[in-house]
């Protein structure tokens, strides 16, 4: 059985049955055969059952994030947000895939050539807890765009999510067997991946993970896109609007409690601004309220899970032995921990060169442009960086020099439908949304015609 949990009571929600092998090879053919038919499909037909499924999500957002914030703890407000989210990546793919995958023509000594984009079939989803619904959508929405099937592997304690992302798709009019969702455990995946009806597989997770997947894939030579952790730096330069850059930051570290692969978790600030800094970002931290997730007021619940928050605990106590200094928080109650933020943080400390999955960051100072982008690049993190500077030549000029996946300027790292998103290094590679997402699993079919 796989156990779904509330991490703010403790209590269990729901309990959920292992799918039998048979049962699995049961989805995977039916999943197989369905995409013969749905291969065929026009792109309005498409369009139509994905516009109804931004319908459905919009319609009853409330019971879908309920189940959310029961299961892992999200703040609800932030719950609902994400279903939100969810609508809007239906309706941008809806709206755009046909011209994303609208045949390209290429001037070569052929009467005729051009590069067609076709689906390649079923599709393996294995997805995190920490956005249950969005991390799933923003596969499920271009891959069902691109006329392939998918089936989804999710986190064991979002499992009653996992069976409501089902029925949106159900419930929009999808035709059956187009996206289903299967109740497994890791221990299945690397056979799912090899059976010979799935093409290719998605995973968004932990480095562990991801190399399972991307081995497991690669010896069956099939695609695969991974986007792992990060450790994204929130690089503070000595001209930044102050006062707009603290909220930034506190929003881009303490949102989902923490809990996000491209939150913010290393503030790098130039010395010269530090200490007005930091007093300022302490003090919207203290104000932040924790409490009960269900209550529309809250902004930090509890992690998912408890061990989320020894292992987080774990990190801070660490640093602080290295010489960091607390400045508030540093205190873990079962699955909640307290907002905490670290100064006199150094490159060898675990709280700036792990990732911290969770409320609590640390604070590093730098002297010059040079030292900020080396304390950047230095991470084996690539997903995204965030810098704050009122000088936008000056920003556009170091843009190059950092070498992960998105640059912000002013604002936090996150994803939108419109732009690539995905990063460098041990953060993963491929692209998933905009043109880019929903090109990484079709055939491009080069046709030459004389």
């Amino acid at each position: 059985m796989i156990e779904s949990k509330n991490p703010y009571t403790g209590e269990s929600i729901e309990k959920f049955e292992e799918l039998t092998n048979e049962q699995i090879d049961e989805i995977l053919e039916n999943a197989d055969q369905r995409y013969k038919l749905w291969r065929k499909t026009s792109m309005a037909e498409r369009s139509e059952f994905m516009m109804n499924a931004a319908e459905e999500l919009k319609a009853n957002k409330a019971e879908y994030a309920r189940d959310i914030t029961l299961e892992m703890g999200k703040p609800i407000s932030q719950s609902i947000a994400e279903i939100e989210k969810c609508a809007w990546v239906c309706e941008y793919y809806a709206k755009n895939a046909a011209d994303h995958l609208a045949d390209r023509p290429v001037d070569t000594d052929a009467q005729k050539s051009y590069v067609s984009y076709e689906p390649i079939g079923v599709v393996l989803a294995v997805m995190p807890w920490n956005y249950p619904f969005w991390q799933v959508f923003r596969f499920a929405a271009p891959a069902l765009m691109a006329g392939n099937i998918g089936v989804l592997k999710h986190a064991s304690n979002v499992m009653r999510s996992a069976s409501n992302i089902q029925k949106v798709f159900e419930r929009a009019g999808f035709p059956k067997y187009c996206f289903q969702n299967m109740t497994i455990g890791s221990a299945k995946i690397e056979n799912i991946i090899k059976d010979k009806r799935i093409k290719a597989v998605t995973l968004t997770g932990s480095k562990p993970a991801g190399a399972a997947v991307a081995a497991t894939a690669g010896s069956e030579i099939k695609k695969s896109v991974l986007e792992l952790g990060g450790s994204n730096a929130l690089v503070v330069f000595e001209d930044a609007d102050m006062d707009a850059t603290v909220d930034t930051c506190v929003q881009a570290r303490f949102q989902n409690t923490g809990q996000s692969c491209i939150a913010g978790k290393r503030i790098l600030v130039h010395e010269n601004i530090a200490e007005n800094f930091t007093r300022k970002f302490v003090e919207k931290v203290k104000n932040l309220r924790s409490g009960d997730p269900m209550e529309e007021d809250t902004f930090i619940g509890p992690m998912a899970r408890v061990d989320l928050a020894e292992d987080l605990e774990e990190q801070v106590k660490s640093s602080l032995d290295d010489g960091a200094k607390i400045l508030i928080g540093g205190e873990r109650n079962g699955a909640y921990m307290q907002p905490t933020v670290l100064d006199h943080v150094t490159k060898n400390m675990s709280i700036f060169k792990e990732e911290t999955f969770g409320p609590a960051i640390g604070i590093t100072r730098f002297k010059t442009m040079e030292e900020a982008v080396e304390l950047v690049n230095i991470s084996d993190f690539g997903l995204g960086v965030s810098i704050f500077t009122e000088d936008l030549d000056f920003a556009k000029s170091i843009i190059p020099e950092f070498e992960d996946g998105a640059v912000f300027v002013n604002e936090l790292v996150k994803s939108d439908p419109r732009l690539p998103f995905g990063g460098t290094k041990i953060s993963g590679y491929g692209r998933e949304l905009s043109l880019d997402g929903i090109q990484e699993f079709v055939n491009k079919k080069t046709v030459y015609i004389k």
